[in-house]
């Protein structure tokens, strides 16, 4: 088992990553903001199962495999990549509705959770973050290395989790507000389209 002193280092590291504004949290806010808060914390779930699957590839050894073949890894981030493209011209060219009223907000929860787990594992920069950073808290003494990964893993995802959750909170009531505006009502789905799509557009040209 893991020490406890190593537990509270690798969680005060880990809240240090979590609560800087990263790919993961412009994903959720422009979420939260667009379609409400239910959407965006939809998106901080399926984000965390994201890397819960990162987690379980980093153990198994996947994650290895995606390090060492720079052509997986280079297929797997422009498939990533042209994902968030896509999801981002989607978002450009559909049709805002006049009001709140008139129509349902631009996406679901349950589809803004498929979405995030989709866009969280086809990043294979975080499959190699995983690979590289959960290691160095592990120590073969402590017993099994596999379930001391599976431990900071775990803690790692549910910390990303409350952050992510907190920033969807704070964007969910600030689209509120501001959705009430019929000049934002009709340019939130192209300001959205376009984080997505420079998002894709950083994936497509980050280097292991």
């Amino acid at each position: 088992m893991i020490d406890l002193t190593t537990l509270v280092a690798y969680a005060a590291v880990v809240l240090g990553f979590v609560f800087i504004p990263g790919p993961a949290t412009l994903l959720t806010v422009a979420r939260a903001t667009s379609s409400g808060t239910k959407a965006g914390i939809a998106t901080s779930v399926g984000i965390a199962a994201g890397d819960l699957i990162h987690t379980f590839m980093a153990i198994v050894g996947i994650s290895a495999i995606i390090a060492t073949s720079a052509m997986l890894f280079s297929i797997i981030k422009y498939i990533g990549a042209a994902y968030l493209v896509y999801l981002g011209i989607r978002a450009i060219l559909e049709r805002a509705p006049i009001n709140q009223t008139a129509g349902a907000l631009p996406i679901s929860a349950g589809k803004a959770f498929r979405q995030a787990i989709v866009a969280e594992v086809l990043n294979p920069k975080t499959a190699l973050f995983f690979l590289a950073f959960l290691p160095q808290f592990v120590a073969p003494e402590n017993g099994s290395v596999a379930l001391q990964l599976t431990i900071l893993g775990i803690l790692f995802v549910l910390l990303g989790l409350v952050s992510t959750v907190v920033f969807a909170v704070c964007a969910g009531r600030l689209g509120s507000f501001l959705r009430r505006n019929p000049i934002v009502l009709k340019w939130q789905g192209k300001v959205v389209g376009g984080i997505y799509c420079v998002l894709g557009a950083r994936l497509a040209l980050q280097e292991r």
